[in-house]
């Protein structure tokens, strides 16, 4: 559907969203159905198993609320919405709900779901003593929060991406980009939905604060940036007891969860990721590095609870801590004379006037030993399958085995469509990182997590045939690394247009 296709006001987006059937995870849904119809299994029970698949969650307190009055309050929690409908209707409902196969449910609504459960964890962990008695209301709140993109991204999952594009790539303010692609306000899309939805009332202040009441939110960050005088910071709290009470307030736990792992997902030193560590060590009174601390640990644990994954967890990022590594500014090693004299007899044999590799593995193979010795420590060489429009791992190098099984899908990623148009290249560096994070697989992002990294797609005649990614063990390039990178590439070029001759 093309954007001059979509809905242009708040009721047309809710009824058009209103309808979107989200798959549940086959898995998940299987033993939720079983569940149902083990009278030994107890409420808390089959919530448990439900939570393992928040779309069954969303659906299950959406019907509970569908028909709440002004007398009654919507269902807070997962366990008060299965007891108001009952399991013989939960029952029902499940049966209407799409049961897909993981990989089968497209990435971009696993995504979101991925960082909705994130966003959860940290909620839980983070201010779940403190809120002991709203354990519940802070748990789900924060895991359906983000639930109006859910069916957003369903629905169009191309409108997510040419958001992050233009205004996390480009730089244009996000309320213009919203109006051109949505004809309104995202948030006002979300609070309007959320209310249409009856979700839980802490989800609905958060979104009322971030679009409509954004004074006092602006207020505390400004507070917030002092972290390292938590003195100054109370008395600037005294000073306004207005402030001081909002703050405290239990609902905000949902939108700084929910701020830390969206920011988070793009870079966890990004100048917004920051921003709300940094409110959220207000909130609790504690250091900023005790609360980076605390909230590592809580990404960990999301991550342990999610499991294996094809898609981009921020935890993966904390592999590699960038203080130590970029305050140094520690430059990856020159290859040594020995690696330099292997690299000269590779690319000579890359420039064969006559193409000495019979296959293109045997082509990729000198072309990755070839970026070995010219200093690369991680290699990544994917072969484009011209009819499937597949990239298919070809080598590895430095990389875990399941590299070699790698299987991309180029439409799912802006910067693999864009290598892949023509023979360019692309630098991710600190600078730009938390601008194209969200536009890599997230394979890719676990395979090289890390801040420093070269994307360069090689062909012939304007056609892509190689994408090639190397890095230095995410240390920062040196100016010789890069030129020898670059005169690799060129001996590889040089490669193909050799080999595809051969046999003429």
């Amino acid at each position: 559907m093309t954007t001059t296709a979509l809905p242009r006001s708040l009721p047309a987006w809710i009824k058009a969203l209103d309808a979107v059937a989200l798959p549940a995870f086959a898995g998940p849904h299987r033993e939720v159905c079983q569940a149902l119809r083990d009278s030994s299994l107890s409420m808390r029970q089959i919530a448990e198993l439900i939570q393992v698949s928040p779309v069954l969650a969303l659906n299950v307190i959406r019907e509970a609320n569908r028909n709440v009055g002004a007398a009654s309050e919507p269902a807070e929690s997962l366990e008060v919405a299965l007891s108001r409908i009952g399991l013989q209707r939960a029952e029902q409902l499940l049966a209407r709900i799409p049961a897909v196969e993981t990989q089968d449910i497209p990435a971009p609504l696993r995504q979101m779901v991925l960082i909705s459960r994130h966003a959860s964890q940290q909620a839980s962990g983070l201010f779940g003593d403190r809120l002991a008695r709203l354990a519940q209301e802070v748990h789900w709140s924060s895991l359906l929060f983000l639930s109006p993109l859910w069916a957003l991204v369903a629905a169009h999952p191309q409108l997510l991406e040419t958001w992050e594009q233009r205004v996390l790539v480009k730089g244009e303010p996000a309320s213009r980009v919203e109006q051109s692609l949505l004809g309104v306000s995202l948030l006002e899309l979300c609070l309007a939905l959320a209310r249409h939805w009856n979700l839980p009332a802490w989800i609905l202040q958060g979104y009322i604060l971030l679009g409509r009441n954004r004074r006092m939110l602006i207020k505390a960050l400004h507070i917030a940036r002092d972290n390292e005088h938590p003195l100054h910071q109370q008395q600037l709290l005294d000073a306004d007891p207005d402030l001081r009470r909002w703050l405290t307030l239990p609902s905000n736990t949902i939108l700084l969860a929910n701020g830390i792992a969206l920011t988070a997902h793009h870079s966890w030193s990004g100048t917004h990721s920051l921003r709300w560590q940094r409110l959220a060590g207000l909130y609790l009174q504690i250091p900023l590095t005790e609360l980076q601390q605390r909230v590592h640990q809580q990404a960990v644990e999301s991550a342990r609870a999610i499991g294996r994954t094809d898609l981009w967890h921020p935890a993966q990022g904390l592999l590699w801590p960038w203080n130590s590594r970029f305050q140094q500014e520690k430059l990856a090693r020159l290859p040594s004379s020995a690696a330099l004299a292997a690299w000269r007899e590779q690319c000579r044999q890359l420039l064969s006037e006559k193409s000495p590799y019979d296959n293109v593995l045997q082509l990729t193979a000198a072309a990755g030993k070839a970026l070995e010795s010219a200093g690369m420590q991680r290699v990544l060489l994917l072969w484009l399958d011209q009819r499937q429009r597949r990239l298919v791992s070809q080598q590895c190098i430095g990389l875990p085995r399941e590299a070699m099984r790698l299987d991309l899908d180029p439409d799912q990623s802006q910067v693999l469509r864009q290598l892949l148009e023509k023979p360019a290249q692309l630098r991710l560096s600190p600078g730009n990182m938390a601008q194209f994070s969200a536009l890599l697989p997230g394979a890719l992002k676990a395979l090289f997590a890390g801040e420093h990294l070269l994307l360069r797609s090689i062909g012939h005649e304007g056609r892509v045939m190689l994408l090639v990614i190397a890095d230095q063990n995410d240390l920062p390039f040196s100016e010789v690394g890069l030129q020898a990178f670059g005169k690799t590439v060129q001996c590889i070029e040089r490669a193909l247009a050799t080999f595809g001759k051969r046999g003429r």
